[in-house]
């Protein structure tokens, strides 16, 4: 069966109606067609207006199971911090050699992490890690002395979240074939970072739209309803 056809039949058994979490989370695994283990994903539409600095919701968080994926980190620093950042399992740790490595065209990692005093030579990557989201940033807490910590939490599954230009969240919650309520938690974990991450210069319904879907899955609606009552609890 062609994948178009699987699509559609897939859709075909989502409701035209506002799912629970648990609810959505058991249908997408029911559902699912891939013959890769597809990735939950979180999209969700904030009632924010992200040109003002004060309405920007930018935060990470840790999932408690993780994305099911290993991520490539690098570390740029100097001295004993490189030592360091080994030591706590990075995969590529070093200094002015690895900014050169990247501005020539090398992107084999998933995060970047740097220590205070390397930021001076990293702002030279701007154009080639900004948009692919990979920027060392102090509020994303890649831009540190501690970076053992760093990388320890981004091996354990810490994720970052970030509301887009237009007031789109998108963050990737684990692989589908993890069991229902580890995903449920991940979801859930996710939810309250952002709730708590809500300016306080925001004003009106804060999370107006939230769906879940998988890399080849129909989107599922979710009720917002519980979570705008925490939101403005």
């Amino acid at each position: 069966m062609a994948a178009g056809k699987k699509f559609t039949n897939a859709k075909k058994q989502v409701e035209d109606r506002e799912y629970t979490i648990p609810e959505a989370i058991e249908l997408l695994q029911k559902v699912k067609f891939a013959k890769f283990d597809e990735t939950l994903e979180a999209h969700l539409r904030l009632g924010v207006d992200p040109k003002h600095a004060e309405q920007m919701v930018r935060g990470t968080v840790i999932l408690p199971h993780g994305t099911g994926k290993s991520k490539k980190v690098l570390v740029i620093a100097s001295g004993e911090k490189i030592r360091e950042a080994e030591q706590a399992g990075a995969d590529f740790a070093g200094g002015d050699e690895l900014i050169e490595k990247i501005v020539g065209g090398w992107l084999e990692f998933d995060s970047v992490i740097a220590t205070p005093d390397a930021m001076k030579n990293v702002a030279r990557l701007g154009k080639i890690l900004g948009p692919r989201g990979l920027m060392p940033n102090p509020k994303s807490g890649t831009v540190t002395f501690d970076v053992s910590r760093a990388v320890q939490e981004i091996k354990a599954g810490k994720v970052e979240f970030r509301v887009d230009k237009t007031s789109n969240v998108h963050v990737p919650l684990g692989k589908m074939s993890f069991a229902k309520d580890k995903l449920i938690d991940n979801t859930q974990v996710l939810v309250d970072a952002i709730i708590k991450a809500k300016p306080a210069s925001a004003k009106g319904k804060y999370i107006q739209k939230f769906f879940l879907t998988a890399t080849m899955s129909p989107s599922v609606r979710i009720n917002t309803t519980s979570l705008e009552t925490r939101a403005n609890a």
